[in-house]
């Protein structure tokens, strides 16, 4: 897996994640939402991604957008 398919599958669990405890727990919930967008629009505009770096420091092999 590299870093892209990673940041999908971290980006994807979060926002599902987000909606199921904003179902069950709190509406307050749908801020994790909303950070995650915010932080794929950034990352796509800047091509720069917090996750990313993080998820190469744990030795995820790079992709062709992030780097």
């Amino acid at each position: 897996m590299n870093i892209d398919r990673a940041i999908f599958l971290l980006a994807g669990t979060l926002v599902v994640l987000s909606a199921l405890l904003t179902l069950l727990v709190s509406q307050w919930w749908v801020l994790l939402a909303a950070f995650v967008g915010l932080n794929l629009a950034q990352s796509s505009l800047t091509g720069f991604c917090p996750a990313a770096v993080l998820l190469r420091r744990f030795g995820v092999a790079s992709g062709c957008a992030l780097r």
